[in-house]
């Protein structure tokens, strides 16, 4: 039986650890920072003000800094986004994931949203190695609004599509607000090989983590790194874990509707 193989490093390379619950104080965000670092996250996802700590705690790591734009509501005018941004990338962000504006896709106005992601898209072209995750908000859209503003991000130039902040609210009953895995699988058809896809909202498992990999995501937003690693450490003791196709089908159904936030 085909089977995809992960090594715990590559398990913590997929997580973008977040930092991003509004409660935090500056220590608890400094804690979460230095434990994003020592697990080996690909990066520390963190609220803008909180972007020149982590730099100055993730410099000489792997793990990059990346943070929010326009977050949670994605409504802020462009020029606010491209400020925002301007001042993330200045502090040391390298990864900024943008909200598109949510209203202005929902009223079909695909050359606002556009327009709107490309600004921010410029704004990092002038730091090497940055990059723009465009995130949907798909607890808000048809499939038809997903897959317009999937393709929108691309032809902005995002290097990213995103499921969910995580934060979304007013939901029917029993509507997810994160990730699930049928929009996951229909956002990596919507974009070219070259854009890439990031889950964010209700990962907390190791089988949920497995779930969105298997669907299609290449990150994964998470506050649970920690629990997910130790989950990896207990079930693959000699460091790789071997996950039969099947068996990571079993896991997406079972991950298919989160529950709210990271």
């Amino acid at each position: 039986m085909a089977a995809t193989t992960y090594t715990r490093a590559a398990i913590a390379g997929a997580i973008d650890h977040s930092v991003l619950q509004p409660q935090l104080t500056r220590e608890d965000a400094r804690a979460a920072i230095l434990a994003g670092r020592e697990l080996g996250a690909a990066s520390c996802c963190v609220r803008p003000s909180d972007v020149q700590l982590a730099a100055e705690l993730l410099a000489g790591s792997a793990t990059a800094v990346s943070t929010v734009i326009g977050f949670p509501h994605g409504s802020t005018t462009t020029e606010v986004k491209v400020l925002e941004a301007r001042q993330a990338v200045a502090a040391g962000a390298l990864e900024l994931d943008l909200v598109l504006n949510v209203a202005r896709l929902r009223s079909g106005d695909l050359e606002y949203v556009q327009r709107d992601i490309a600004a921010v898209v410029a704004e990092c072209a002038a730091r090497p190695g940055a990059f723009v995750k465009v995130i949907l908000e798909c607890a808000y859209l048809d499939d038809a609004q997903k897959v317009a503003g999937c393709k929108a991000a691309e032809a902005a130039g995002a290097a990213f599509v995103k499921t969910s902040t995580g934060f979304a609210m007013g939901l029917p009953e029993g509507k997810a607000a994160g990730a699930t895995v049928p929009d996951l699988r229909l956002m990596r058809a919507s974009v070219s090989p070259k854009v890439r896809v990031k889950a964010a909202g209700g990962v907390r498992t190791l089988d949920a983590m497995l779930a969105v990999l298997g669907a299609g995501a290449t990150r994964v937003g998470a506050t649970a790194t920690k629990a997910i690693l130790a989950e990896f450490d207990a079930r693959a003791p000699g460091g790789t874990l071997e996950v039969p196709l099947a068996a990571a089908g079993d896991a997406a159904a079972a991950a298919a509707a989160p529950t709210n936030a990271y």
